[in-house]
């Protein structure tokens, strides 16, 4: 295997670290959490005062003002434990930068010290019943009306949305200019007319809160808007290759544990007289996946290099994004087949794997909406 020469000493130190952290502080509870529909509040306060939540956030504001590969090995570390009810990434890594990046002095000062604790949990609201890939369709409304703005609409979907007590809503300020009138406001869990609906049931990712949310005439100050007014369409897009390129690093992870899950399996288990990896279709299969997978690994290193450097640009994301999520589903469902059965039993790993998996080829832009983004850098836009 070709050494990953992305990540110093100190990295490896820190997913030494982390992992010690997660068989300890995650994998024993999963399963309940999985049984409970969300995960403890408890296990990010543990990993704020360990150091764990936005480490890449500036240390005026309670982070460590680590580079992102550290952020990286968070989201392999918690891929490779099948951890996937783990909203870490969403709030560190998308709902944190997004304050840092447009927020005011007093909104920075405010929120990313308690998002960096872990007392406050953040998610990020796009998602809508009739809006999903499309953010130019968002329906949700918050019209200013003296020194606040009224908020109405509905989101779904939303990770971390059921422990959240910060949401970052997408609402059409001014609802005739399309995506042009788009603003991002900052909701507060307790504001009058914010409600949280039900959790989600989901086919995978179970132990994480995907919820719905629901804004009637919610009053929110003026001083809560993020940035400038009509111009969240623009700050989406400039995150989007980030957020992208975080799905193709914990789906390339995710492969390689299945791998290694079947690889341990099929020596173990024995049919005919003999292990299931004495057979040479099992042997070509698994060779065949780990080609692929490494293939995928040297594509998201190189992306992450090029993010590091600030020139990943939106088309080349939405490559990874696609290219390796497709694979993550492709790989499980080759890694299933091998453990027979048992493959489908909950029980095991890699059965809860396949159903965490399939969400991937669907939220931060469908996979059909990253080939469209793709065709667009090639000059091949629809007229």
């Amino acid at each position: 295997m070709i050494e990953r020469t992305i990540f110093s000493q100190d990295h490896i130190a820190f997913r030494d670290s982390f992992r010690r952290f997660v068989d300890k502080e995650i994998v024993p509870f999963h399963a309940q959490w999985e049984e409970q529909g969300y995960v403890d509040r408890e296990v990010w306060r543990k990993a704020g005062e360990n150091g764990f939540l936005c480490t890449s956030m500036p240390e005026q504001y309670g982070g460590a003002a680590a580079d992102k590969l550290y952020s990286v090995v968070m989201m392999e570390e918690l891929a490779r434990a099948n951890a996937s009810g783990i909203g870490f990434g969403l709030h560190s890594e998308i709902v944190a930068p997004y304050l840092l990046h447009y927020g005011s002095e007093e909104q920075k000062e405010h929120w990313l010290p308690r998002l960096a604790s872990g007392e406050t949990i953040g998610a990020i609201a796009m998602s809508e019943p009739a809006a999903g890939s499309d953010l130019q369709g968002v329906k949700t409304t918050a019209l200013r009306q003296g020194d606040h703005y009224v908020l109405n609409g509905s989101k779904t979907f939303i990770t971390n949305g059921w422990n959240a007590d910060l949401v970052i809503v997408v609402a059409k300020t001014n609802p005739a200019a399309g995506a042009k009138g788009t603003s991002l406001l900052l909701v507060e869990r307790g504001m009058p007319g914010f409600d949280k609906g039900k959790r989600l049931k989901k086919i995978g990712m179970k132990a994480q809160d995907t919820s719905e949310l629901f804004f009637d005439n919610v009053q929110v100050p003026a001083a809560n808007l993020l940035g400038a007014e009509n111009s969240g369409f623009i700050y989406l897009m400039q995150e989007l290759p980030w957020e992208r390129l975080q799905i193709a690093i914990s789906a390339v992870e995710s492969a390689q544990a299945a791998i290694d899950w079947t690889v341990a399996y099929t020596k173990e288990r024995k049919v005919f007289g003999t292990t299931v990896a004495s057979f040479q279709n099992t042997r070509f299969k698994l060779a065949e996946l780990q080609t692929e997978v490494h293939v995928a690994r040297v594509f998201v290193d190189k992306c992450t290099s090029l993010l590091l450097d600030e020139k990943l640009d939106t088309a080349t994301a939405s490559m990874a994004k696609y290219w390796c999520s497709d694979l993550q589903c492709k790989v499980i469902d080759e890694c299933l087949q091998l453990h027979g059965g048992y493959g489908y039993m909950w029980e095991y790993p890699i059965a809860r794997a396949f159903a965490d998996a399939r969400v991937q080829r669907i939220y931060g832009g469908t996979n059909e909406i990253m080939k469209e983004v793709i065709t667009r850098s090639m000059g091949l836009g629809a007229k």
